[in-house]
Formats: C-alpha cells, structure tokens, sequence
C-alpha cells in the first residue's frame, strides 16, 4: 500500500473563475518543473462551494512523460498547446 498523498488548499481573492484559471495556468507554466506538483488533477471550486469542483485540464497521457495540457472535455485530439 503507497503512502497517502496531500493536496494544498490555495484560496485566493480572486473573483470570477476565468481570474482564476489564468492564475492556474501561469502557476502550471512557472513551476511545471517539479515534480511534486500534479497539475494534471487541478480543480476550481467556488469558496463556499468547495465539494464542486470544476477539473482544469484534460491531463490524458501523451507519448513519453508529457500529458494533455488542453481544457477538460475539449474537441478534438489531445495535446501540449492549450487551445
């Protein structure tokens, strides 16, 4: 049996979830390169609403380490560009 993992709880002030997603994205971009981070299983939740998630990314394996970096239930083929 693998040891439990932990997840960090980062409120923040801002206000719409668009704000918040760009915020994510840029936390994704910068800091990408460790490997403690999961940002594949990254989710939105409102403050007072925090039992309903929104789930980021796609995060679906792509040949080698890398995982699909494009929005959750996006159309068309999976990839490392966001659009």
């Amino acid at each position: 049996m693998s040891p439990p993992r932990w997840v960090i709880h980062l409120p923040t002030t801002l206000t719409s979830p668009d704000a918040a997603t760009a915020l994510a994205v840029a936390l994704r971009d910068s800091l990408g390169h460790l490997t403690v981070i999961d940002f594949g299983e990254t989710t939105l939740s409102e403050e007072d609403h925090q039992s309903r998630r929104t789930r980021l990314w796609c995060d679906t394996p792509l040949d080698g380490p890398d995982r699909c970096r494009r929005p959750d239930a996006h159309p068309g083929p999976c990839a490392l560009d966001r659009s």
